[in-house]
């Protein structure tokens, strides 16, 4: 079988071999180094046996891809650590995002105390270089194998998987857990990763389901990558709104008001005003003119935009639609709203364009882990 390498090189073999092994032969440097492979465009394992004819990418961790790898590997590593110090701690799901990963589990909230040490057990268990191996389950050995560990969120997601999906677990020492893959061949690997922090987050994002716990974290190949991460964190947090818009006195929250309902005190009214003077102003310029719509419609309007169908879950519904005659629902946008101001009078093509603006207060209903300071909130004015 003929191998075309990325930089064009092509590696001709007589039998199957793992991407590992071809890594090996190329160089053992670049199989020390490597994350993954990129088969055909694909992401695989390391240990993925390869046996026709492709396009092969060996990824190191200066890659975004073979990154990931390491980072979801990490994740890995946390729900193990989790699952040491908290055996009741039921454990769900753990991806690499853009700057790290994260975990959810089913457990009481974790403190910074408890992320040191959950970091401490990392390291052993990384020490330890435990080898991740990857096997499958027919569906319903893999349900009771999930029943025997008692972790029903794994359960609920191979009952979701397509009857004809393969299912697949890695195991690492004594933890076992679902996974498509792929991963590091060993824990050995990671050399340098940090818990960030830890907060509520619902099952599969659904504020209907249980409210788990995700821990963040990040992983970088060499720990001045990662020191350097941590210093750019501690910046952010240095300039952060939520902390200088209170400490400058331009606004608050309160507990028994509710989350995403900043209270906005004198100097941030002062800059709000001053703000929306001058937009309003800039936009009569521009040939705009006022209107002003209600705080709330019938569901009959959001029916006919589309919203009831598509956005009801994050809108404000204030009645029960089997027993209310007529069910309201504070307004998320304004758009069907200037919509009826537009239709109010008959329009000629000489009138036009028309250009209607509004300084407008709109609700929408987000969840509580997602609403941070001024940027996600429950209640906010545009214009």
């Amino acid at each position: 079988m003929k191998i075309t390498l990325k930089d064009g090189s092509v590696k001709e073999y007589a039998e199957s071999k793992s991407v590992y092994d071809i890594a090996m032969d190329i160089s053992e440097g670049l199989a020390r180094a490597a994350c993954a492979g990129q088969v055909n465009g694909k992401v695989v394992d390391l240990r993925t046996v390869v046996e026709e004819d492709c396009d092969l990418n060996i990824l190191t961790a200066n890659d975004k891809e073979g990154l990931a790898v390491l980072r979801h590997t990490t994740s890995h590593v946390l729900a193990e650590a989790v699952k040491n110090l908290f055996p009741d701690a039921k454990i769900t799901i753990g991806p690499s995002i853009e700057n790290g990963f994260y975990y959810d589990f089913d457990h009481a909230p974790f403190s910074r105390e408890d992320l040191d040490n959950l970091e401490a057990e990392m390291k052993k268990i990384i020490k330890k270089g435990d080898k991740l191996e990857k096997f499958t389950l027919p569906r319903e050995e893999a349900i009771k194998f999930m029943e025997e560990r008692q972790e029903p969120y794994k359960v609920e997601l191979i009952r979701d998987l397509p009857e004809d999906a393969e299912i697949s677990f890695y195991r690492q020492g004594d933890f076992v857990d679902l996974c498509a893959g792929p991963h590091l061949m060993s824990t050995k690997s990671i050399k340098a990763f940090k818990l960030i922090s830890s907060s509520g987050a619902y099952w599969r994002g659904k504020s209907e389901n249980a409210m788990l716990q995700r821990i963040y974290g990040t992983a970088f190949n060499k720990k001045e990558e990662l020191a350097e991460y941590l210093e750019y964190l501690d910046n952010i947090k240095n300039r952060d709104h939520n902390k200088l818009g209170r400490e400058m006195e331009l606004f608050t929250t309160v507990d028994v008001i509710g989350q995403g309902l900043p209270l906005l005190m004198p100097k941030g009214a002062k800059m709000i005003q001053t703000l929306q003077r001058w937009i309003e102003d800039e936009e009569e310029k521009r040939g705009y003119v006022r209107t002003k719509t209600p705080l709330m419609a019938k569901s009959d309007l959001y029916k006919i935009s589309g919203h009831w169908d598509h956005y009801k879950e994050g809108m404000f519904v204030l009645g029960d639609e089997e027993k209310d005659k007529e069910v309201m629902a504070l307004r998320p946008m304004t758009c069907p709203f200037q919509y009826y101001v537009y239709k109010a009078s008959q329009k000629s093509y000489r009138d036009l364009p028309i250009r209607y603006g509004e300084t407008s207060t709109l609700f929408r209903n987000e969840d509580s882990g997602e609403m941070h300071g001024l940027t996600r909130v429950r209640q906010f004015t545009i214009s």
